[in-house]
């Protein structure tokens, strides 16, 4: 699971017009295959980045984002007490205290990069939180 947290800006701002931030924001370049951000990446999990745009986030509850983490989570079975707890604080209280929750979903397999097949699971949820003042990008995947 990778976190980064962003400071949302402020002011109102709207949520394509915050999205297309986070989009061209330099943590954002990151391929999730192990290598970390890189400025002039050209891909973005499984997908190219430039077919990354705010119209391909669609608005998901809170209940929803949890059900869909805590499946990956658990897709082997039961975490050790330890993550679990650790997996509560830092991911699913954030989910929860979420103002919006946004999902990176329905690119399909023809926005895929060179090597976009390698992730068995890519998920990505932006997170705001108002009264932090946080926009929080989860994705849980693996390489």
């Amino acid at each position: 699971m990778s976190i980064k947290h962003l400071r949302l800006p402020a002011g109102p701002v709207g949520d394509r017009d915050l999205l297309a931030a986070l989009i061209g924001h330099e943590q954002f370049r990151d391929a999730y295959a192990g290598a970390g951000v890189h400025p002039d990446e050209t891909r973005h999990g499984s997908y190219w980045l430039s077919l990354v745009t705010p119209d391909v986030y669609e608005t998901v509850s809170r209940e929803k984002s949890a059900h869909v983490l805590r499946e990956w989570v658990n897709q082997y079975g039961d975490v050790p007490a330890d993550l679990a707890a650790e997996l509560e604080r830092e991911v699913f209280d954030r989910v929860r205290r979420a103002d919006h929750v946004f999902y990176l979903n329905g690119l399909g397999e023809e926005a895929f990069h060179d090597w976009g097949g390698v992730h068995d699971q890519f998920h990505e949820f932006v997170i705001t939180d108002r009264s932090t003042g946080r926009i929080t990008l989860l994705v849980a995947t693996d390489d």
